[in-house]
């Protein structure tokens, strides 16, 4: 236990398909460190959460909609896989816009996983080294990222793994960059490539 995060809020975007311990084990992570997490979705109530992508585990009250926050009321923002959850988030405008400005405040996120797709989808790949599930490789690529199989891997603000088995370096990298702070080169560079979109 820890005190780092003391007075932070960190911001969890995700709906049903979520896989559960890429949601709890950095909530916990967060927490443990000082941190209030709040769980933000494109619907009210609950979200179903997932095992192995198919296998229902348990549901998570949703604390607001992304629609409905603001940037400036938080400090970091984590975005974790699932294949269902990112791939529903990424065609939702207000999911998109969130993580968009929340790279264009330069405030440190981080993705797991399937989460990536989120930061391809706002434009805030582009520029920066990124990891994830393999199958992203591609899209991270064409978004103009760089993408490397590494367990972790930090870039101007944003930390980025492929899997649960990379939770432990992804969980301790996060609550590092989110008592940080706010990271110039990050809204810099999300200014960079979504001027004009």
């Amino acid at each position: 236990m820890s005190d780092e995060l003391s007075g932070k809020r960190i911001a969890f975007i995700a709906t049903d398909g979520v896989e559960q311990v890429e949601l709890t084990a950095p909530w916990q992570a967060v927490k443990d460190a000082g941190a209030t997490p709040v769980l933000l979705s494109i619907d009210t109530g609950s979200i179903q959460a997932v095992e192995g992508d198919t296998t229902p585990k348990d549901t998570f009250t949703v604390d607001g909609l992304v629609g409905g926050a603001s940037v400036d009321d938080f400090d970091g923002l984590v975005l974790p896989g699932g294949v269902g959850n990112p791939d529903k988030l990424r065609i939702d405008e207000d999911a998109v816009a969130f993580v968009r400005d929340f790279a264009l405040a330069g405030k440190p996120i981080g993705a797991i996983c399937h989460g990536p797709w989120l930061l391809v989808e706002a434009g805030v790949a582009k520029d920066h080294t990124l990891t994830s599930w393999p199958s992203l490789q591609t899209d991270i690529t064409n978004a103009g990222g760089t993408w490397v199989d590494e367990e972790v891997v930090t870039d101007g603000g944003l930390v980025t793994s492929r899997k649960p088995d990379d939770l432990d370096a992804f969980c301790a990298k996060i609550v590092e960059e989110f008592a940080e702070g706010e990271h110039a080169q990050l809204a810099a560079t999300t200014r960079g490539a979504t001027s004009g979109s």
